[in-house]
């Protein structure tokens, strides 16, 4: 197996509207999604609201990505989030703040758990109701250090 490219202690800054959480890349876990969310950083995108995946927020990341499931999940918890960039749906970042079962319109999938919160998540409810009720709030993903 290769070894991932990204130093699996560097942390990550997740800013979504005013909001500000720190986490770290799950390397060793996924280490594929790993080197491809790091590919993709600094991210700036709209954060919008998972009403299929329950208490969640989702990113889309566009189209041509592609990714197998590599320590997946559909029930992620808070602070847990995935990676998804399968075949039955379009690539997106989820983010859970509560009870959530991953879905599309397709039905349920499972994302690649890549990046875990660290540190006090609790503002993650917060988040998540200020996107169910104003609207898609900016996203920017970006290393901390």
């Amino acid at each position: 197996m290769n070894q991932p490219s990204v130093e699996p202690s560097r942390r990550l800054l997740l800013r979504v509207g005013g909001f500000d959480f720190f986490g770290r890349l799950e390397v060793d876990l996924a280490p594929r999604s790993a080197d491809l969310l790091a590919s993709l950083l600094p991210l700036e995108r709209a954060a919008l609201h998972a009403r299929w995946s329950g208490e969640a927020v989702w990113v889309p990341l566009g189209p041509g990505l592609k990714l197998d499931a590599e320590n997946a999940t559909a029930y992620p918890q808070p602070g847990q989030l995935l990676l998804y960039a399968g075949p039955a749906s379009e690539p997106e970042l989820l983010i859970p703040y509560g009870a959530c079962a991953f879905a599309s319109r397709v039905g349920p999938l499972a994302g690649n758990h890549v990046i875990t919160l660290e540190g006090e998540i609790s503002a993650l409810r917060e988040l998540g109701e200020t996107v169910l009720w104003k609207g898609a709030q900016s996203l920017q993903l970006a290393w901390a250090d």
